[in-house]
Formats: C-alpha cells, sequence, structure tokens
C-alpha cells in the first residue's frame, strides 16, 4: 500500500512539474494578438497584417550566438514567406536590464546592419513572451490565419551551420498549412539561449 501510495505521488508531482515546464501556448490554442514597438518607431500587431494567411512568430534577440545565426535564415524565410502570406514577426523578449545588448537602442542598430525586412520587436516589461511560453532565442511560433498555433519549435534541425540542415521545420509546416494539412511534426525542441531576466 505504501508503496502505491509513493507511486501515486511522484506520478502527480511529474505531472505538475511537467505542467510548469509547458507554460504557454500549444499547438492547437488560439494565441491572442499583441501591440509591442517597432524598431521604426511604429506600435505592431498581427492585426495590421490584413492580407496575412499566418504568422512566423520568432522569439530572438540581437546578442546570443544562436540568434545571430539564424539571422540570415529569418531573413531568407520571410524573403520567401511573406509574399505567400507568412511573415516573419521577430520580438525581442530579453529585459536590458540583465542584458544590455539587447535595449531598444541596440535592436534598431542590429535591424540596421542586417537590413531585416521585417517587424523586430520589442517586448517591453516581458508581457508577451510569457504567454507564449517562449523558453529560448530563438524560439517559434506558426500561427494560422485565424492565430491557431500550428507549429512551436525550432526554424531547422542545424543551428550551428546551415549546410547541415535536413530538415526545415518551419517551411515544412507552411508548405502543409498551404495544402491545409497538419504540420507534422508539430513541435520541436527549440534550441538557443535562455530568455534573459533580471531575476
Amino acid at each position: 500500500m505504501k508503496n502505491l501510495v509513493l507511486f501515486l505521488f511522484v506520478a502527480v508531482f511529474s505531472a505538475s512539474a511537467f505542467t510548469v515546464l509547458h507554460d504557454g501556448y500549444h499547438v492547437g490554442d488560439k494565441a491572442s494578438d499583441f501591440e509591442l514597438m517597432n524598431v521604426n518607431g511604429d506600435m505592431v500587431s498581427l492585426s495590421d497584417y490584413a492580407e496575412a494567411k499566418g504568422f512566423i512568430v520568432t522569439f530572438t534577440c540581437n546578442h546570443c550566438p544562436y540568434a545571430v545565426m539564424y539571422e540570415d535564415r529569418l531573413i531568407e524565410l520571410h524573403n520567401k514567406f511573406a509574399p505567400m502570406g507568412y511573415p516573419v514577426v521577430a520580438i525581442n523578449p530579453n529585459d536590458p536590464a540583465a542584458q544590455p545588448k539587447d535595449s531598444f537602442e541596440a535592436m534598431k542598430v542590429r535591424a540596421d546592419e542586417k537590413e531585416f525586412p521585417f517587424a523586430y520587436l520589442f517586448d517591453d516589461g516581458q508581457k508577451i513572451y510569457p504567454k507564449y511560453g517562449a523558453t529560448k532565442t530563438p524560439h517559434v511560433f506558426v500561427l494560422d490565419k485565424e492565430l491557431v498555433v500550428q507549429y512551436i519549435g525550432a526554424i531547422d534541425d542545424s543551428a550551428r551551420d546551415a549546410s547541415k540542415v535536413e530538415e526545415t521545420y518551419v517551411a515544412d509546416a507552411i508548405y502543409a498549412m498551404e495544402k491545409g494539412e497538419k504540420p507534422n511534426p508539430n513541435m520541436t525542441k527549440a534550441v538557443g539561449c535562455s530568455i534573459k531576466t533580471k531575476s
């Protein structure tokens, strides 16, 4: 009997821990819109994209080596899929008090240096990334037109070397959506730096 009680306690505790580790949106959840400052000074919401068929919402930043390695691939994704109705919307979730290289001023400089063709937004006060459940930079959430989450995770399967990519998760998710199918896989492990907070 003691063993059964112990087993049930461990099972409940493990389930609770799993839930804590997976806060935020899951595939199939409807995301809420937001209004965040873009590097050009404009306030941007997903509702501003009247012709969009979906979104590649990407939590990223300036300083993280993984985020930097993915910058050119994010540009390519936007240039390829924005004309199809799926723009990249990049959000910096880091608190500049914890990482000064991710300040709004630094974001403007980096966006200018790389000539980002997509919106690069600042999650001021860190209110948006917890809703999504983002934990890394980069961390991608592919949404459909109704803001329903269709895919969560990595951009592809080779963070360190673009020439070794074999699985293009985000691109494949959008191709599936275009065919009226569900992405498969619809979730992968995001690889990157932890999101920086003052605490």
